[in-house]
């Protein structure tokens, strides 16, 4: 509908470069503003549309938030977020709206608002939208924390139980989650109510307090405290590797410096996952399993496996998540929770490492919805899924390689339980051939 070219000109100057940088920024919010307003047409028509098709009005709407994300090459589980926030804008905040398309509230601040005000009734919510947006000089100079703390005095003013009902309903959003830190190290979060999370955290601090001088940094005792009262284990013990540890062989006994593969974290240097195996396999307490698995030499995923069963026997779907490591839906990185059929067993699709899709929740049963396909083929040892939407919209998914070395094929595994049958011998063929027949049970 619309295209913008930018050229910048080398030669201009600080002062043109500093107005280029506003425009862009305005223009950005504009395009904010525009995107919403064609999301919530988009959702209008669709209700619409299935409203004529005498599609039930409990089932009207489903998989349209996960279009919607995937329009905005984001990850599904924000398209409830980014549908919310259209509508609330288009149908009950149009000074926010005005605001954004003005290029006085950036999306980031106008989302910021929307949020403070969804537990307020509509009146309330139109009445806040007025108070804050209706003058916007007087949103100059304003920064996140201040809007945000604006939107939500004015919340607590008109209906003080709504937000103390809000509150109340957040401790049900608790969870823990974790994501790669640099050098062999993981963030561990924790979101928990209030007073549990400033408990945790002051008994940290007091076993820090009375522990120095033992050598140990701060930081150090409290995570060391915090890993003993979880896991009941010392913290200057090895660990059991109960984790699945991926590794090539090569790695494991030194050969390569390829790096390992942690599930639920990533990328982990050789030397951390080769010190990981080593401490556990030298202490008679811990724990760890190898199992012996095969990657296609020149795309370096798992080969396939398949049953007859209609679920995923237990090692099938280990293999496809170790595979395809997050949910393979485009942009979304959330944890498997199902293993899907790509073609539904109902249509004749197969359980197999083909057909088989590691999923989130969320997005399994948005490709329930009607008018989503799911396809998958393997070519060349590459496992490729293309998801097609009801609006015709295709977006494709690749299982990421496993680690190792170039075009080499044995792969180890520490910390998958142990196969109830001895592994099968590695394949005669050369390493640097592609199998003929990959063998049925490698995972």
């Amino acid at each position: 509908m619309f295209e913008h070219q930018f050229d910048i000109d080398a030669t201009a100057s600080e002062a043109e470069l500093r107005d280029l940088v506003t425009r862009c920024e305005r223009l950005k919010a504009a395009a904010a503003a525009a995107q919403a307003r064609a999301t919530a047409l988009w959702a209008a028509q669709r209700r619409a549309a299935e409203e004529e098709a005498g599609v039930p009005a409990r089932k009207r709407g489903r998989g349209l938030a996960s279009e919607i994300a995937l329009a905005r090459l984001d990850a599904p589980v924000c398209g409830n977020q980014h549908l919310g926030f259209a509508n609330a804008l288009v149908d009950e905040m149009p000074y926010t709206l005005a605001a954004l398309e003005a290029g006085v509230l950036t999306e980031y601040r106008a989302t910021l608002i929307v949020k403070q005000s969804a537990c307020l009734t509509l009146e309330d919510r139109r009445t806040l939208d007025a108070e804050l947006c209706a003058d916007q000089q007087a949103l100059n100079g304003l920064g996140n924390a201040r809007i945000e703390g604006a939107a939500a005095a004015i919340a607590a003013r008109l209906d003080a139980a709504a937000v103390v009902e809000r509150k109340n309903r957040a401790a049900q959003s608790a969870g823990v989650w974790t994501r790669c830190a640099p050098n062999g190290m993981v963030y561990l979060t924790a979101l928990m109510p209030l007073s549990q999370g400033i408990g945790v955290y002051a008994t940290l601090k007091r076993e820090a307090d009375t522990t120095g001088g033992d050598g140990r940094p701060r930081g150090q005792v409290m995570t060391d405290t915090l890993y003993e009262r979880v896991t009941a284990r010392p913290a200057d013990t090895p660990s059991p590797v109960a984790l699945n540890l991926v590794l090539a062989d090569t790695t494991l006994f030194g050969e390569d410096d390829s790096p390992g593969w942690v599930d639920g974290y990533g990328p982990v240097p050789a030397v951390v996952v080769r010190d990981l195996v080593s401490d556990a396999v030298a202490d008679e307490d811990a724990k760890a399993t190898l199992r012996r698995l095969y990657r296609h030499p020149s795309s370096g995923q798992l080969v396939q496996m398949e049953s007859k069963a209609r679920l995923f026997p237990k090692g099938l779907a280990a293999f496809i998540g170790l595979r395809d490591q997050t949910c393979r839906t485009p942009y979304c990185n959330a944890p498997i929770r199902h293993h899907d059929h790509a073609t539904p067993h109902r249509r004749g699709g197969k359980t197999s490492g083909c057909n088989g899709l590691g999923a989130c929740q969320q997005c399994n049963l948005a490709k329930e919805a009607p008018g989503w396909t799911v396809r998958t083929h393997d070519s060349n040892g590459r496992h490729t899924a293309t998801y097609r939407t009801p609006t015709g919209a295709t977006y494709h998914s690749t299982a990421p390689p496993l680690p190792g070395p170039t075009r080499r094929h044995s792969v180890a595994t520490a910390g998958t339980p142990p196969p109830t049958e001895p592994p099968p011998a590695p394949p005669t063929t050369p390493p640097h051939h592609h199998y003929p027949d990959p063998p049925d049970d490698t995972a």
